[in-house]
């Protein structure tokens, strides 16, 4: 009768505890792009910030300089101009 009770702690630190962490990093990192940033989508699209309005990113993809227009909510990582001459 115990073990429900018990069980409670141990999913919010191996289940919630995480995920939030990790909502909380990805909302960060959306706070804080620019425009110069390089990007990859969660649909595995890279390209490079050209600029930022509201909910909408126009980037910039190689090789032909096409411009797309993506969901905020749609970037998975960033790779600032910093980062990027690093490599």
């Amino acid at each position: 009768m115990l073990l429900p009770l018990l069980l409670i702690p141990v999913l919010y630190f191996v289940m919630i505890r995480p995920q939030q962490k990790r909502q909380k990093q990805w909302q960060q990192m959306l706070g804080s792009i620019k425009a110069g940033d390089r990007v990859t989508t969660a649909g595995g699209i890279r390209g490079i910030i050209l600029s930022i309005k509201d909910d909408v990113i126009i980037i910039r993809v190689a090789p032909d300089n096409l411009k797309l227009e993506i969901a905020k909510s749609a970037i998975a990582s960033v790779t600032t101009q910093e980062n990027s001459s690093d490599s």
